[in-house]
Formats: C-alpha cells, structure tokens, sequence
C-alpha cells in the first residue's frame, strides 16, 4: 500500500505537510492549522511541490536562505488506501476530489481533499475528515499529541538541538 506522511513544520510560521504518496512522489499540500478529527472544520491544504520519497522520513532543521527554512518533524506516518473504485488517486487529484482512508500512527479513517480552486502549486484546497469511528469533535491530536512518531521529539527540541 502507499503511504502518507504529515510533517510539522517551523519556517516562516507553523504548519503541518500532508503528503500522499503518488506515482513515485509525494504529492504535497501544506496545512497552516493541521489536520482536523472533526468533519465539520475544513482545513485549508495550499499545493505545494512533489517532494521525492526519500523526504517522507526527514526530520531535522532546513537551514537558513534555503526553501522551507525552520525545524521538521514526522507528526504522523503510515500506509492509505483509496477510496475510489472507479479512478486512481492521480486521476482523482487531476480532477479535484480524492478520497482516501488513512492507517497512521494519530490518524485512521477516512479523509477527502477538495480542490476550491487553482491548480499546481498554490491551488487551494480542503481537507476535511470523514465521518466514521476515526472522527471526533473534542479530540485535538496537533496540540495533545506534538511529538514526532519517528523519534519522539517535539519541534522545538529538534529546533533546541540543532544550535
């Protein structure tokens, strides 16, 4: 199965990276407040570059004057599949509406991007969680659960080390 991934993010201002893996890259959106467990909050996701799949495990601190400058972590990791018998997930994306069902290690259940407008980098879209056993209004995982799945570090130790 292919995989996802949901960086954290410190560059200019905090934010989350959801990326799905797809035809052999990481297709990317960044999300300023993060993901959401409540179907009713749609979460704004700006198109950003492909990233290659070697990124998908990156934590560290990018370093000053390069592209996304400021400390990463893995908030969350894991394995999707799609929810759309009758196309693929690209073609789902190349349309504008994908639906997918996330097995991660904070997030499960199923989950759609919709594309408000624009496309390529910067397009606009949503993310918005489905309704299923995953979804829950009162549960916060970006602020109850910070730390990185990969090594159990939080944004501002990565930050702290790397002085």
């Amino acid at each position: 199965m292919p995989r996802f991934v949901i960086h954290k993010h410190a560059a200019r201002s905090l934010h989350y990276d959801f990326r799905l893996e797809v035809d052999g890259v990481l297709k990317s959106w960044a999300v300023p407040r993060g993901p959401s467990l409540d179907p009713r909050e749609k979460r704004l996701a700006v198109e950003v570059e492909d990233h290659s799949l070697e990124y998908g495990d990156f934590e560290g601190v990018i370093g000053e004057g390069q592209y996304g400058a400021g400390a990463v972590i893995v908030w969350d990791a894991g394995e999707y599949r799609d929810l759309d018998e009758d196309r693929s997930l690209a073609e789902a994306l190349r349309a504008g509406h994908a639906r997918f069902w996330l097995e991660g290690r904070k997030l499960r259940g199923g989950w759609s991007l919709q594309r408000m407008r624009g496309r390529g980098e910067k397009a606009q879209w949503l993310l918005i969680k489905r309704r299923d056993e995953g979804a829950d209004a009162r549960r916060r995982p970006t602020s109850t659960q910070p730390e990185s799945v990969l090594s159990g570090r939080t944004i501002e130790q990565v930050r702290a080390e790397a002085r």
